[in-house]
């Protein structure tokens, strides 16, 4: 089996005062690990059991017959990722060729920032806030549930929970408050910079090579 419950890529207690240390082992430890046992469960024995978790949110996505593995699967995979998109000491502004694109596609960071928080804070329910990078540009987009930019043939950079288990400990109903603390404090942009480097550093070695000659 190629799916496993990643570690915490930090101490439980790292993200304080923002995110505290009870809404991390919460989220992480019941929640998160709940989807990881519901999707082990439900491909032990089949199709699915020797494919990477990314495959199978894809493989699963919209087909009736997989409703309830893919909901497990894709909150599974969202949570990796939501884990990776913070950091301690985070948010401030991006670098490099992500600000770059970032200024190129929306205009400036604070234009991203306002488009993210919109997002976030207007998802009606349950769902993912998300930078994206799909046909070679930059965006902010919104999905409900377990629903991820994968199945469209986006790449997400950064995930932010908007389900109320992410944050009502510490911020109770207060969304837009929550939804500032991770872009301000907490946001991981060296990741969502590497994220972006893997789907557009061979095509900008190759551009690089070819403007060159």
């Amino acid at each position: 089996m190629k799916i496993t419950f990643a570690d915490l890529p930090y101490r439980a207690d790292a993200l304080e005062p923002y995110y505290s240390a009870q809404t991390v082992k919460l989220h992480y430890e019941k929640h998160h690990r709940g989807y990881f046992d519901k999707t082990v469960k439900a491909i032990t024995g089949t199709k699915f059991e020797d494919m990477s978790l990314e495959d199978i949110v894809r493989e699963t996505a919209r087909d009736e017959k997989y409703v309830g593995l893919f909901r497990n699967a894709a909150q599974l995979w969202n949570h990796d990722m939501f884990w990776r998109s913070m950091r301690p000491e985070g948010g401030g502004r991006p670098e490099g060729a992500l600000a770059q694109r970032i200024a190129r596609d929306f205009g400036g960071y604070e234009s991203m920032l306002e488009a993210l928080k919109d997002c976030a804070v207007k998802q009606f329910g349950s769902g993912w806030a998300w930078l994206v990078f799909r046909d070679g540009k930059l965006s902010a987009t919104a999905t409900h549930d377990a629903d991820n930019p994968l199945v469209d043939g986006a790449t997400p950079l950064l995930a932010l929970d908007v389900w109320e288990h992410a944050y009502y400990l510490d911020y109770q109903n207060r969304r837009p408050e929550y939804v500032a603390a991770f872009l301000d404090r907490l946001a991981n942009w060296r990741h969502a910079a590497e994220m972006l480097e893997t789907v557009t550093g061979a095509g900008e070695v190759k551009e690089k090579r070819r403007a060159a000659r």
